[in-house]
């Protein structure tokens, strides 16, 4: 009987196994994914949640544990320095994910991929409540929340329909400028149609003169 022996076997020995899942945990941290099979990101998941937590912590334990269970002081170092610089700042615990793959050519083991999830916690109903609340109050209004919508809605529809002195000042301007730009872009067109014209006569002029002096 396996007494007081926890977690997969993975089909290797004991300091096989705990080799194994040292390297993992070390390459997920330093790479921040990796390519492994479903029942080895399994069993590395509460490994690198344990060392999160510590990296939380801080403190010169929780370092030392780290170094122990990763073997690498300056790994160690980066990770404490981006928990500490907001790193899983707002997440209680999932430090990271597994996405599957399908399953792999020859023995037909689940392939997965695993990574460390960076992405900042955001709390649900924090974007989405306060439209919705507002669409409410437009469309379900009562009392005084009716009225300063109608009162909104009636002043927008008198905007629409009578255009204050400024947006018809801002509308001529705009139309002086393009009726401007259109007299330059004419002008342009014709300094250079008459341009070409000048040089197509002059090379007409240079080919008659030539075919003039081959007959001479």
């Amino acid at each position: 009987m396996r007494h007081y022996k926890k977690g997969r076997k993975l089909g290797t020995s004991a300091s096989h196994t705990k080799a194994i899942k040292k390297n993992l945990v070390n390459a997920l941290f330093i790479n921040d994914r990796i390519k492994t099979t479903l029942e080895r990101a399994k069993e590395i998941r509460g490994d690198v949640d344990r060392i999160v937590t510590w990296a939380k912590r801080g403190d010169v334990h929780s370092r030392r544990l780290a170094i122990a269970a990763l073997g690498d002081k300056d790994l160690v170092a980066e990770i404490f320095t981006k928990v500490d610089q907001g790193l899983f700042k707002d997440r209680p615990g999932g430090y990271t994910r597994i996405m599957r793959l399908g399953n792999r050519r020859g023995d037909a083991a689940p392939i997965v991929i695993m990574e460390l999830v960076q992405e900042p916690v955001v709390k649900k109903g924090t974007v989405a409540e306060p439209a919705k609340k507002s669409v409410i109050s437009r469309v379900t209004g009562k009392g005084k929340t009716a009225k300063a919508v109608d009162t909104v809605v009636e002043a927008e529809e008198a905007v629409v329909e009578e255009p204050t002195g400024e947006l018809v000042e801002a509308v001529s301007e705009i139309a002086v400028e393009e009726a401007v730009i259109e007299e330059v872009v004419a002008d342009e067109a014709a300094v250079a149609e008459g341009e070409a014209a000048e040089v197509v006569a002059e090379v007409v002029a240079e080919e008659t003169q030539e075919t003039e002096d081959t007959d001479k």
